[in-house]
């Protein structure tokens, strides 16, 4: 764990590696105001730990990571946001290779093809047209639609999508995606965000928009697309869905949560599962230089790897996300380093 104040902007800057078990950690960097220092420390931390968890459940010769910029202004003025990259790069390149970066909220391939200049190759995700692998949201998107059509069809016991009432939460770059697809697919699709600027774009895709708290709505499917922490013990208690699955990362603001939601027969599958279809990408394009085709069924494969996960919570009576902690660990010591 690095936490440093930038020498150039001045900004926090946290810096976690959960594991480098079986190779160097990964995990975005997140760009983002916070009420306080330690609680940036606190995100981070959380952060890695899932994606040491997502790295394992997708078979990655990775550990996990995170880093986090604790500034609003970066996001805002152009010359500070480079200071606020250099600073970062400079964290980075002191922990000798044992992490590397990629786009997260409030960061893009832009800033990733900045870094991985300053720091030699450390980061992913760049512009396809510096040789990255692009923007992560469709790809994203792909995984979070596997995903859901394995979990469907182990809820429901059929994977067609057709005439299930959906909520969206969240229209961002990935959550767009998402909706729009299974509206096309024949899906009742409500959706909602606080940029209310994208409500004219979701309602020409056929989606209902709302303002209100989708998490108290009925619904068959509920989808958190938007930022982690949406699953509190008294939202638990409330939610009406049946199945929820998204790519938000940190759904659930603790552990119990997911014990409420299995307790109440809401079928929870963990995120670092759902949403990891970016980070395949991302894996599979650069470091071992599939192509797209090579590497779609790699997304596609998450599917599999949910029903492995609900099954196996089926079978053992535990909660997914047991489940799911219990696979990563078999398949992170399968992994050779």
């Amino acid at each position: 764990m690095r936490v440093v104040r930038g020498r150039r902007s001045g900004v926090v800057i946290a810096v976690a590696v959960h594991s480098t078990q079986a190779g160097p950690a990964i995990g975005g960097c997140r760009i983002k105001p916070y009420p306080g220092w330690r609680d940036g420390v606190d995100d981070v931390v959380r952060l890695a730990r899932a994606m040491t968890e997502k790295a394992a459940l997708a078979g990655l010769r990775h550990g996990g990571g995170k880093a986090v910029i604790m500034d609003a202004d970066a996001v805002l003025d152009e010359r500070h946001r480079l200071l606020v990259l250099e600073d970062l790069a400079e964290v980075i390149t002191s922990l000798d290779g044992a992490y590397l970066t990629g786009p997260d909220i409030g960061s893009a391939p832009a800033d990733m093809e900045i870094i991985h200049r300053l720091t030699g190759g450390l980061a992913f995700c760049r512009p396809e047209s510096s040789g990255g692998s692009g923007n992560s949201s469709i790809a994203t998107a792909h995984g979070v639609l596997a995903a859901l059509e394995a979990a469907v069809d182990h809820v429901f016991g059929t994977g067609a999508l057709a005439g299930l009432r959906v909520g969206v939460i969240g229209y961002g770059s990935v959550g767009r995606l998402v909706a729009d697809e299974l509206a096309a697919r024949g899906c009742a699709v409500t959706t909602g965000d606080l940029d209310e600027s994208r409500r004219a774009t979701a309602e020409a895709a056929g989606l209902t928009w709302s303002a209100e708290d989708l998490l108290g709505e009925e619904f068959d499917v509920l989808v958190p697309a938007a930022v982690g922490g949406l699953l509190s013990e008294e939202r638990a208690r409330t939610c009406r869905a049946g199945l929820i699955v998204g790519p938000a990362n940190n759904q659930l603001t603790h552990d119990d949560v997911a014990s409420t939601l299995h307790e109440r027969g809401i079928t929870w599958v963990p995120d670092v599962v759902a949403s990891a279809g970016g980070i395949i990408h991302a894996v599979c394009r650069e470091e071992l230089g599939l192509t797209e085709e090579e590497t779609t069924p790699r997304i596609r494969a998450i599917g599999t790897t949910v029903t492995e996960i609900l099954t196996g919570a089926r079978d053992s009576g535990t909660t997914p996300q047991a489940a799911a902690r219990d696979l990563a660990a078999r398949r992170r010591t399968a992994v050779p380093a």
